[in-house]
């Protein structure tokens, strides 16, 4: 088994396609026999079926997350307000420190627009808790812990090579539609701008 079909067999997220390159494009003189081995042995394609975000427009999936050692959030329940999800790889990594002590300081101008903040990772709620307490944060950080990255799934922001969140945000509006979303680069803080934007274009409809 060549080194091809072994990585493919051996990784059910990527899927394989063998091209004949002969019925593709014209090949000249003297090239064709090389070709037509390649095409069998070797041009592989693999396409990583990558989950997207979800669009905007589209309904939020529900979900049930400890918030505290005890208490549990379900976004259905927090219909009749805006929910901003900022999904974030790790506690107590720079980047993630950082985003969220922006996001913390800007609370009252998020709660201006009726919206209120959850930040969401596959950490523990024991390492929350520690997390939140050491950052003064006053906004719930949910355990996306077990089964872990349920819910990254379900947004398609999980990190399969990692096992992490990916860093990306999510506007809900008061119905429980995607109104809003952004995927950052995992080393780069997003800040607060593009979620204050947002909210902003929200309240522009909802006055229209």
């Amino acid at each position: 088994m060549n080194s091809e079909h072994w990585y493919a067999n051996h990784h059910p997220e990527i899927s394989k396609t063998s091209i004949n390159f002969n019925e593709r494009i014209e090949l000249g003189p003297g090239t064709k026999k090389r070709f037509a081995r390649r095409s069998y042995h070797s041009i592989i394609l693999f396409n990583l079926k990558l989950k997207a975000m979800l669009e905007t427009g589209t309904p939020a999936p529900d979900f049930e997350l400890y918030s505290t050692p005890d208490q549990k959030v379900k976004l259905s329940e927090l219909k009749g307000e805006r929910v901003i999800l900022a999904f974030y790889p790790a506690d107590w990594s720079p980047v993630c420190s950082d985003e969220l002590t922006i996001y913390n300081e800007a609370l009252k101008l998020f709660r201006n627009h009726n919206a209120q903040l959850m930040g969401i990772s596959v950490d523990s709620k024991w390492s929350h808790i520690a997390f939140a307490e050491h950052h003064h944060f006053h906004f719930p950080l949910l355990a996306d812990f077990e089964p872990k990255g349920a819910v990254a799934k379900l947004y398609g922001v999980h990190d399969d090579a990692d096992g992490l969140c990916k860093r990306a945000l999510y506007l809900i509006d008061e119905n429980g539609i995607v109104r809003w979303s952004y995927l950052s680069p995992v080393g780069i803080n997003p800040g607060a701008d593009g979620i204050l934007d947002a909210l902003e274009a929200l309240d522009k409809k909802v006055t229209v």
